[in-house]
C-alpha cells in the first residue's frame, strides 16, 4: 500500500478534525474548555463516548481475544450496562446537585483537602499511563506503515501523533471534543462495518449465511460456567469496571457533566449503554469472522495481530488496509483527545484550585501552558514505553494505572455509605 496515499488521507481526516474545532471552537473561555458551557446536546454526547470507551487497544484486541475466550466478554458487557445504569442513577444526580467542574470536588467536600488531591492525583497518573499507551499502538502503526519507510525517526511520529490532538484541543477543549468525538466513533463504526462486509463478501457470504456462520463457529459460545471466564465473575467485573473506570473517571464523565441538565446526562447514559452492547457484539462478530478468514487463507497471525495482518496484508484489497488505519486512528484519538483535556481540567481545577482564584485572563494563559505540558508528558512516557520495548512491563504499566481506581472506589463508597467522619492530614 502507497505510503503517500494512506498520509493523504491521515491528513484529509485530520483537516476535517481541524475544521470542526475551528466551528465549535469560538470561545477559549474555561467554562467552554472544562464543561463545554453546559450545551452539549445529550444524544451527541453519548454516540462519541462509544469511540471513547472503546479506544484503539479495543479495536485491535477485542477481535483478536475471540480465538481464547469465544464471545465471553459479551458477559461483562452486561455488567457494563448494569454499571452505567448505576451511574446514571446514583452519581449523575450527585455531581449535578454538587454543581461540579471536576468529580473529585466530592471528595473535598466530603473529607477534606488531602483526600481531594489525593483522589485527583490517582486519577492523573492512570489518565498520564493510559493515554500514553493507547497513543502508544498508534504512533507503532503509522511508524510501519508509513514513516519507516520514510526514514523519519520514531520521536518524530510521536510528537505529531500529540500535535495532532493538541491542535484541535487548545482553544475549547471539551466543547470541540463533543463533537470531533462524534466523527471519530462514525469512523471507527464505517471502518468495522466495512471490513465485516468486505470479509464476508471474499467469503460469498450473505447477511443471513453471515449470521449463521458465526452461529456455528467455536466462537460464538457467550456463557461459561467454570474458571475464569465463569459468568458471575465477569458480569461483577463488568459492573465495578463501569463504575470505577467511567463514574469515577474525570475523562469520561467530563463530557457528561457538560449536559445542558441531570435529566439529559441520564438520557445520554441509558442509550449509550444499550448501544455499547451492541457495539461490542458486533466487535466479536469481526474477530470470529477474521479467524474464519485466516484459516480458509493460511493466515497465522492470532490475537493483537490478527486485525492488521488481514486488513494489511490478507488479499482483500487497499481499501480495507485503508479503513483499518482509519478506524484505528479515529478509536485511538476519541478517547486520547478527551483524555488530555480531562488532565488540563482535572490539574487546573483540583491541583492549581482553578475555581477559588478569580483572574480569567491569567487563567486561560496557565491552562493553556498546562495542556502543552501534558502534551509534552505523553510524548515522554511514550518514548520511556518504547524503550522499554518488553510486553510484560507495558502490562504492569496498564495494571498499575488500574490499580489506582480502587482507592477511588473506596473513598467513594464509604463516603456516599457512612456519614462517618474521617481525620483527613
Amino acid at each position: 500500500m502507497s505510503s503517500t496515499l494512506i498520509v493523504s488521507v491521515i491528513v484529509g481526516y485530520f483537516l476535517l478534525l481541524i475544521l470542526i474545532s475551528y466551528v465549535t471552537g469560538k470561545s477559549d473561555s474555561n467554562d467552554s474548555f472544562f464543561l463545554g458551557d453546559k450545551q452539549s446536546p445529550w444524544y451527541v454526547v453519548a454516540f462519541g463516548m462509544l469511540g471513547a470507551t472503546l479506544s484503539g487497544i479495543t479495536f485491535i484486541s477485542v477481535p483478536g481475544k475471540v480465538a481464547d475466550s469465544a464471545f465471553s466478554y459479551m458477559q461483562m458487557t452486561m455488567g457494563f450496562f448494569f454499571g452505567y445504569l448505576i451511574i446514571a442513577l446514583v452519581l449523575i444526580p450527585l455531581y449535578y446537585r454538587m454543581n461540579l467542574t471536576s468529580i473529585y470536588g466530592y471528595l473535598k467536600d466530603r473529607f477534606g483537602n488531602s483526600s481531594y488531591k489525593t483522589g485527583a492525583s490517582f486519577f492523573l497518573l492512570s489518565r498520564v499511563i493510559g493515554a500514553s499507551l493507547r497513543l502508544y499502538i498508534v504512533a507503532n502503526v503509522l511508524q510501519m506503515a508509513i514513516f519507516d519507510s520514510w526514514g523519519i525517526p520514531y520521536i518524530v511520529t510521536v510528537l505529531i501523533t500529540i500535535l495532532l490532538i493538541w491542535v484541535y484541543t487548545f482553544r475549547s477543549g471539551i466543547k470541540t471534543i463533543i463533537w470531533t468525538d462524534t466523527l471519530q466513533t462514525l469512523f471507527m463504526l464505517l471502518a468495522v462495518g466495512t471490513s465485516i462486509y468486505l470479509i464476508s463478501d471474499e467469503l460469498n457470504l450473505g447477511f443471513s449465511s453471515l449470521i449463521s456462520t458465526i452461529k456455528e463457529s467455536e466462537y460464538s459460545q457467550v456463557f461459561f460456567w467454570e474458571g475464569d471466564l465463569h459468568f458471575g465473575k465477569q458480569f461483577f467485573a463488568g459492573i465495578f469496571i463501569a463504575i470505577v473506570m467511567t463514574g469515577l473517571d474525570q475523562d469520561m464523565m467530563q463530557k457528561n457533566l457538560s449536559c445542558r441538565s441531570k435529566e439529559d446526562a441520564q438520557k445520554n447514559l441509558y442509550w449509550f449503554s444499550g448501544a455499547l452492547v451492541i457495539v461490542n457484539l458486533v466487535f466479536l462478530s469481526l474477530g470470529a469472522l477474521l479467524y474464519i478468514y485466516a484459516e480458509q487463507k493460511g493466515i497465522t497471525a492470532t490475537k493483537d495481530a490478527l486485525f492488521p495482518e488481514v486488513a494489511l496484508n490478507g488479499g482483500l484489497g487497499i481499501g480495507v488496509g485503508l479503513i483499518f488505519i482509519l478506524g484505528l486512528i479515529a478509536a485511538a484519538y476519541s478517547s486520547a483527545d478527551s483524555a488530555l483535556t480531562s488532565l488540563t481540567t482535572s490539574f487546573c481545577v483540583d491541583i492549581l484550585d482553578f475555581e477559588e482564584k478569580g483572574d480569567q485572563k491569567k487563567q486561560i494563559k496557565t491552562r493553556k501552558m498546562i495542556h502543552l505540558m501534558f502534551s509534552l508528558i505523553l510524548v515522554g512516557v511514550i518514548m520511556i514505553i518504547k524503550s522499554l520495548n518488553d510486553d510484560s512491563v507495558i502490562d504492569s504499566l496498564f495494571k498499575l494505572a488500574g490499580y489506582t481506581y480502587g482507592p477511588l472506589l473506596g473513598l467513594y463508597a464509604f463516603g456516599m455509605s457512612t456519614k462517618w467522619k474521617v481525620k483527613d492530614k
